[in-house]
């Protein structure tokens, strides 16, 4: 049987009495936090303490302070994942991994330099007959003013084989040493990229020993015939081919570096057009600057080929829409 109220109480100021009581005891107060933390068994919270100049003052027990947690550099970064072939390695190691490559590079580098004193001399003569005047015109002999002169003639030239011959190789260490930290598609990127410019190299070679040095002699020779005895030095003759030969083989990446400069993003092909004007003077100095030619022959026609190189491959990008 349910208890009744009692008939001495109002039963309005009954209820007015449990409406106190409750906002006393309500959710938040201080009362009810320490109440509900020691019916649990829990301590209660530890209020904050400050120095008095705004900032925290941790005194928690040191064996209840929690150690600050680190990213781990191993982790992947912003969901990028590392190269698959990817390892750490002490920097120790890097270094004698390099040092063997290079090794490799110098020791097949001389070796195609110690081949090339052998036949050292039937090159000489070779490069001579073919840069200047043809068979209707009279080739000037060669003259030698210092006893060491022929046998540094014939190291630059043997050297020129061997730096031939150990660019392909430092090529291929080049990519055997970065491979680890490559991405797949940067891989297929670098195999693409670097035997092109071995092989823009080459035609630059080319180029500068069949068109650009007999047409720089013959004019050598016609401007001099009729007012001097013409008498070529073998050095100085030497320094001037290997000097040039070496330049074109660089001209002739600039195709390449206008490729990679679009395909990254660096410049578009409309720029590089409104430019050209500035990139004109420019390989002019650079071609003033690197062949020097009392004549000035030798860096016209070094300046017009950087011109015709860069305003091809802009045609070319034009040609085939890429901008």
């Amino acid at each position: 049987m349910a208890d009744e109220p009692d008939e001495g109480v109002d039963v309005g100021e009954a209820e007015k009495r449990r409406e106190s009581a409750s906002d006393e005891t309500a959710p938040g107060s201080e009362s009810a936090d320490s109440t509900s933390n020691a019916s649990d068994g829990s301590e209660p919270p530890r209020e904050a303490k400050t120095d008095g100049e705004g900032g925290v003052v941790d005194d928690l027990p040191e064996h209840e302070r929690e150690e600050p947690s680190y990213p781990d550099p191993d982790d992947d970064v912003g969901g990028i994942e590392a190269p698959p072939d990817d390892q750490e390695m002490p920097l120790a190691d890097h270094i004698e991994e390099m040092i063997m490559r290079l090794a490799r590079v110098f020791l097949v580098g001389a070796a195609a330099t110690a081949i090339g004193l052998l036949g050292a001399s039937p090159a000489i003569e070779y490069i001579w007959l073919n840069i200047f005047p043809g068979p209707t015109g009279e080739v000037p002999p060669p003259h030698v003013y210092h006893p060491l002169e022929l046998w540094l003639t014939r190291i630059k030239v043997a050297g020129l084989l061997g730096i031939m011959a150990a660019l392909p190789m430092f090529v291929y260490e080049c990519y055997l040493f970065m491979r680890p930290g490559l991405y797949p598609n940067e891989r297929k990127y670098y195999l693409a990229a670097v035997p092109t410019s071995v092989v823009l190299a080459g035609m630059g070679m080319l180029f500068s020993f069949f068109l650009v040095l007999p047409v720089l002699f013959r004019y050598f020779t016609f401007y001099a015939e009729g007012s001097a005895d013409i008498a070529y030095a073998l050095g100085e003759t030497f320094n001037l081919i290997i000097t040039l030969t070496g330049f074109l083989a660089i001209v002739f990446q600039i195709p390449l570096f206008i490729m990679l400069a679009i395909m990254m993003g660096v410049t578009t092909r409309r720029w590089l057009a409104q430019k050209r004007l500035y990139f004109w003077a420019a390989f002019f100095g650079l071609s003033f600057m690197f062949t020097v030619d009392p004549t000035m022959m030798a860096p016209v026609i070094v300046a017009i080929v950087m011109i015709l190189l860069f305003e091809g491959t802009l045609l070319l990008l034009k040609w085939t829409g890429r901008e």
